[in-house]
């Protein structure tokens, strides 16, 4: 996914070159058959470095374009996303398109917010739901039969890729798509968190993906009947949590609408958290806003203590994503979204903190209305129902 790049300066080699200057003779095209051209020559260029597993150059070559040229970065980005989520494979009659989509649900819990492996049944309600409510009439779909945490999302456009081709096949022939839970890394434990499901949805070429594609659907209203019924078919599977269901959709633009939608998310989680943990209402809490430092503004932290004690109790990490940065209002919205949630006092710093963590148990610093990032400490008597890492 476009992310803010480290400054990595891989050398590149001849192809890499050549993959670099397709994208930025395509950042420079000035008509639509000029664009065309350069996609086919990007598009090919890109599925053979995805065939030979070329992660290393594909990474190489977006670090080069980011430090040099943004328009071409974003539309490099652009193509070797679609290279990984789209693409067309020949079936029994037919050559069909095919689409990985991610379905997309955010949840918080005092307990373990679940994930690993679905049931059979359980599986097969979702697949009815997302074909009745969201996907095209002809489209075909295969699932995975496992409740993903973003740990376990593919790491990388290669493993993207890959899985890409697995479902699709799978759904081409009617089958769903088993994981190896053995296989997939342990997932890290935090108040509020997403998880999703991922398939691969078929149609034979030319034909649309999604309900609002055909003539007579609309994307409210795909959006509305899949919050609902999908939404409730969605329950059995986070059981213990507060949870918001979201539009299943293209696996790239999926994960970063979640990535965006789980931070107001997480930090009415945070909130209401505290309101039960503590017994108080949210009157009776004190926020504290800051922007936290590498080289760049990377995300701003929020400490919570209580209004009638300076001690950071809790914290919360608001990144920035894809085009924020110092220019942009996040303080005033992050603000915002803590007075509607019922919390009157909140104080903004001005400060460059960097971006520190707690030598002994890895977890953030937050800053406290001293000016200073501390360790956030509950109350010795509250402390056992924190969960270990936070958001």
């Amino acid at each position: 996914m476009k992310r803010t790049r480290s400054s990595r300066h891989a050398r590149l080699t001849p192809r890499i070159e050549t993959l670099v200057q397709l994208a930025e003779a395509y950042a420079r095209s000035c008509s639509r058959l000029e664009d065309a051209w350069w996609e086919r020559e990007l598009g090919a260029l890109i599925g053979d470095l995805l065939d030979e597993h070329n992660e290393e150059g594909l990474n190489a070559a977006l670090d080069h374009l980011h430090s040099n040229s943004s328009r071409a970065y974003d539309m490099l980005a652009d193509m070797i996303e679609a290279q990984c989520e789209c693409l067309s494979i020949a079936g029994p009659g037919a050559t069909f398109s095919v689409q990985l989509i991610a379905l997309p649900v955010l949840a918080w819990s005092r307990f373990n917010i679940p994930s690993g492996t679905i049931p059979a049944p359980l599986l097969d309600t979702l697949r009815v739901q997302l074909q009745a409510h969201v996907l095209a009439a002809d489209a075909r779909v295969a699932l995975a039969n496992f409740l993903f945490s973003p740990d376990h999302l593919p790491q990388g456009f290669c493993p993207t890729a890959e899985l890409t081709r697995e479902l699709g096949e799978a759904a081409i022939h009617h089958r769903s798509v088993s994981i190896d839970p053995a296989l997939l890394p342990e997932s890290m434990k935090f108040l509020s968190d997403s998880r999703y499901l991922l398939g691969a949805v078929v149609v034979p070429q030319g034909q649309p993906l999604f309900r609002w594609q055909e003539k007579d659907g609309k994307r409210e209203n795909a959006e509305r009947n899949w919050l609902s019924q999908g939404g409730n078919a969605m329950q059995p599977l986070l059981t213990g949590c507060a949870s918001e269901l979201l539009l299943p959709q293209a696996y790239f633009s999926a994960c970063r609408d979640t990535d965006r939608a789980s931070r107001p998310f997480s930090l009415q989680a945070s909130i209401e958290f505290l309101k039960t943990t503590l017994d108080i209402p949210a009157a009776g809490l004190r926020a504290v806003i800051a922007p936290f430092y590498e080289e760049d503004l990377v995300e701003y932290r929020v400490g919570f203590t209580q209004t009638a004690d300076r001690q950071v109790i809790y914290g919360l990490v608001w990144p920035l994503l894809e085009a924020e940065d110092e220019n942009s209002d996040v303080p005033a919205q992050i603000e915002t979204l803590l007075k509607q949630h019922g919390i009157e006092q909140v104080v903004q710093l001005d400060h460059r903190f960097p971006v520190e963590f707690c030598d002994d148990c890895g977890t953030p610093l937050y800053p406290s209305p001293d000016g200073e990032i501390v360790h956030a400490e509950m109350p010795e008597e509250e402390a056992d129902a924190l969960p270990k890492h936070l958001h």
